[in-house]
């Protein structure tokens, strides 16, 4: 599966996730991109899922019709994420089209 990451998101998680082809958005040149640019660019691109750690983007942009799926992380900080990744592999495994899932990663996991 192709996977982009935005801004927000740690590059690091890629290697957690083997299974999919992670890009992320700085590597593309697409750092500059409001996120509703960044969602067209994505799935004109051909992605699959974006995961980002924008907890507002559900009410910034009509997700209606998008066929990208959406992964929202609670928080950009690694060390939490890194304890959390197998969880987030397991959601990117079986995550459909046009989902948007939110992922609480606990501070004390």
């Amino acid at each position: 599966m192709r996977v982009l990451f935005d801004q927000g998101t740690p590059a690091p998680l890629r290697n957690h996730l083997p299974d999919h082809h992670v890009s992320t958005a700085h590597e593309l040149g697409w750092n500059n991109l409001k996120n509703g640019e960044l969602l067209q660019q994505a799935e004109f691109s051909g992605f699959e899922v974006l995961v980002t750690t924008d907890q507002n983007l559900r009410y910034q942009q009509n997700l209606a019709g998008r066929t990208i799926a959406i992964v929202v992380l609670s928080t950009t900080s690694w060390p939490r994420i890194r304890t959390f990744a197998h969880h987030i592999a397991n959601v990117l495994a079986s995550i459909k089209p046009n989902s948007y899932i939110e992922i609480l990663v606990p501070r004390n996991y």
